[in-house]
């Protein structure tokens, strides 16, 4: 027979097993084993690290109840329980339900499990949230914190919680958690403030069968995000088909001379059309207006040969106009110097100083009278 010394130091806990099966724990001290007729093995433990994970625990908690209420702290969670292990006061571990475990009683590490009933809500308590949180310069990462759905929600937007596919309630702003143990948890998060939607290149034919390329922006929000979530899918997707509809609903029943006289009637008729399909629907539209309204090379030319005659027809009325006033004005003049000889003697002498302010020299022969009467000859 062979004799085997083994130590079990004060840090350690030591597992006797026999031909592989139990048969006691070891506390520390000086052991001696005798090899020979039976085989015998111990194996080590570090106190240092808390829970107890062997072949053999399932073995010690169903058979063995001495040995686990002398070395052990069992903890066994509900269905609908979570466990909260924490060692020396910190948090490090969230037990799922179900969960059956060893911790070394007398070890290094001061363990201690809470218990936390599930059941009738998925939401965390609002005092456990912040020990949740992981910071950045945590040494020892959480473990088993997959476990709880944590969701930021800004100031701008809201989240839906969703709770086995079903719309449970509308989050505000701030930092929410839910257990995701026996239940499936989503948090949708949504943008509610103001938005902007481009429709750009929409080749639209009028009423007179001119195609025209228009480009549209759109502001539109978020109102009712319950009514969102339950009848539209993609809402933006949606917006943007609804203000094509709504652009030819504008255009395709006018005339391009309408649509370039009136370009708002197209913001008008296009909001009308999204507030009506989209608000019962949580989609409000703020606003909607057209960039551009492009116009084929032909009908460019066309339009602009277009207001060059109207431009020379306008010109030509108002020479016309002129020419007849200033004829009346002729005419009145010389009715005014047929009856006044006077009149007619000043009209002569002004006739007479524009002709002297063109010419730089004058040789008179035979009197004024004989200049006037050669130069202005009244029937």
């Amino acid at each position: 027979m062979i004799m085997k010394r083994v130590v079990v130091r004060k840090h350690e806990r030591g597992l006797l097993l026999r031909y592989g099966d139990f048969d006691r724990i070891l506390r520390p001290g000086t052991y001696w084993l005798y090899e020979g007729l039976d085989t015998m093995s111990v194996e080590l433990f570090s106190l240092e690290v808390s829970a107890f994970t062997h072949r053999l625990a399932d073995y010690l908690m169903a058979k063995e109840p001495a040995v686990v209420a002398a070395e052990f702290t069992h903890v066994v969670l509900g269905e609908n329980e979570v466990g909260l292990r924490t060692e020396n006061g910190v948090l490090v571990e969230i037990l799922p339900p179900a969960s059956r475990r060893l911790y070394w009683k007398d070890g290094l590490v001061d363990v201690a499990v809470e218990r936390i009933d599930i059941g009738l809500s998925p939401e965390v308590p609002a005092a456990l949230l912040s020990r949740l949180v992981q910071p950045e310069g945590r040494l020892q990462p959480l473990v088993g914190l997959s476990g709880v759905r944590l969701t930021t929600i800004p100031d701008y937007g809201v989240g839906v919680l969703w709770v086995n596919g079903r719309i449970d309630r509308v989050l505000p702003p701030g930092v929410h958690a839910f257990w995701r143990f026996n239940r499936d948890v989503e948090v949708q998060v949504t943008d509610l403030r103001l938005q902007t939607m481009e429709v750009s290149g929409q080749e639209i034919l009028t009423r007179d069968k001119v195609a025209l390329r228009i480009n549209l922006a759109a502001t539109w929000r978020l109102t009712d995000i319950v009514k969102v979530c339950t009848h539209l899918a993609a809402p933006s997707d949606q917006l943007y088909r609804e203000l094509q509809f709504g652009l030819r609903a504008a255009v395709g029943t006018r005339t391009l001379d309408e649509l370039l006289e009136n370009k708002q009637v197209i913001d008008e008729v296009v909001v009308a059309h999204v507030r009506e399909r989209l608000h019962p629907y949580g989609v409000t539209i703020e606003s909607a207006g057209v960039k551009d309204i492009v116009l084929p090379g032909e009908m460019k030319t066309i339009l602009a040969q277009v207001v060059e005659a109207g431009k020379s027809a306008e010109a030509n009325v108002i020479r016309r106009r002129e020419e007849t006033a200033a004829t009346r004005s002729l005419l009145n003049t010389a009715k005014v110097m047929e009856d006044n000889p006077v009149a007619l003697r000043l009209k002569e002498l002004e006739t007479l100083e524009r002709v002297a302010e063109r010419i730089d020299r004058i040789s008179v022969f035979g009197g004024l009278d004989q200049v006037l009467n050669g130069l202005v000859k009244l029937r």
